[in-house]
């Protein structure tokens, strides 16, 4: 197995991170590696686990930058329902449907809750 570059597994080590020959890039788990560990989650009932490793193997292709805003915007009281329904938009049209549908979902239970922001 090797990593998304192509790098040995047996070469990834703390020392070869320390040394500068690998970064951080080369530790991420790959969306393949993800979705079989939501299979064996699965296939064990942790059917939850299961659709959060989904989730993460469909956001592993996200721009980090993207990630990091609709984190922000799903905190209580940041996005309209308007907002959050955008930010579904843009995740879909990076295929994370999944997480676009969790997204709409959130945003469902927040009006439910009060929990959107004014808008």
């Amino acid at each position: 197995m090797t990593t998304p570059s192509g790098v040995p597994l047996t070469e990834v080590t703390l020392d070869a991170l320390r040394a500068g020959k690998i970064d951080g890039d080369e530790i991420r788990a790959t969306p393949a590696t993800l979705r079989l560990q939501a299979e064996v989650a699965r296939s064990a009932g942790r059917l939850p686990l299961a659709a959060s490793l989904e989730r993460a193997a469909e956001l592993a292709a996200v721009p980090d930058e993207l990630l990091l805003a609709v984190y922000t915007a799903l905190r209580p009281r940041r996005a309209t329902r308007a907002e959050l329904e955008n930010w579904a938009a843009r995740l879909t049209g990076h295929g994370a449907t999944k997480t676009a549908a969790f997204v709409r979902e959130a945003a469902s239970a927040y009006a439910q809750r009060g929990l959107l922001a004014d808008g």
